[in-house]
């Protein structure tokens, strides 16, 4: 008789900014694998480097409790400054392989007419203090914006008043179209998901959150990060030398600066 699939108990977690960091090879193996970035390898030190075919990108995890975990600096371009992103450790992985994911997309729109608050808005988040500053429904997860300079913060807390579970930071000249990827996953209601035994959740409080326990089979799981280079190197092999930008429809509210 044929052996039965080997079966894991996993969590579907709700809403994703509560879902902890997650595993971070769902951003570091596509970027080498699917997008040919190349990494350095020092095996006395706990980080990872990987580095843009074009050399014009770098993007550092490394474990730091007094600071960002995940540091994405972008050198200066013919139409751009240099820029940079970051991201707590806690910051959900979905979240960062949204940004990457556009990042490294041969079809993304670099357009300066992006809106990044419009995901924000659409899904009912409510201005907090500014016009450029909005919060969620539940007050766990607000977005700033500096007026002045131009630069964005993300973070999400237990509540109001408390610590930041997470940060995330684009400065000034970061490409509007990748930070609005980011917020439209941030607003995606999609449990994501978390294998129980790597789950490290900030709160259990069902006020909060909602995780759903269920049994797949392993092959399942361990399959999903395969699929998913797949899918970004398809994408990566089927865009043309000098492809068609493709460009979004004008949004309804202006982004402020």
């Amino acid at each position: 008789m044929p052996k039965p699939p080997e079966i894991v108990d996993v969590d579907f977690v709700a809403p994703r900014h509560l879902a902890g960091g997650g595993d971070p090879s769902w951003v570091t193996v596509p970027l080498h694998r699917a997008c040919g970035w190349s990494y350095g390898h020092d095996p006395l030190m706990p980080r990872v480097i990987l580095s843009s075919p074009d050399q014009r990108a770098l993007l550092r995890l490394e474990p730091d409790p007094d600071g960002q975990w995940w540091t994405l600096h972008h050198a200066q371009q013919p139409d751009r400054p240099a820029w940079y992103a970051s991201f707590g450790a806690r910051t959900p992985v979905e979240l960062i392989a949204a940004f990457t994911d556009t990042l490294t997309s041969p079809a993304a729109d670099p357009a300066d007419d992006w809106d990044p608050l419009e995901p924000l808005q659409k899904s009912g988040w409510s201005p907090a203090y500014s016009h450029n500053r909005l919060a969620s429904a539940d007050g766990t997860i607000r977005v700033e914006v500096n007026e002045t300079t131009g630069c964005w913060w993300v973070g999400a807390a237990l509540d109001r008043t408390g610590p930041p579970l997470w940060q995330a930071r684009f400065g000034e000249h970061t490409p509007p179209h990748l930070i609005t990827a980011f917020t439209a996953a941030l607003t995606d209601p999609s449990p994501v998901l978390r294998t129980t035994t790597v789950i490290n959740l900030p709160t259990r409080d069902t006020d909060l959150i909602t995780v759903t326990r269920r049994e797949v089979p392993a092959a399942h799981v361990a399959s999903a990060l395969e699929e998913r280079v797949h899918a970004l190197a398809a994408r990566r092999a089927s865009t043309p030398a000098n492809p068609s930008p493709l460009r979004r429809s004008p949004a309804k509210n202006t982004r402020s600066r």
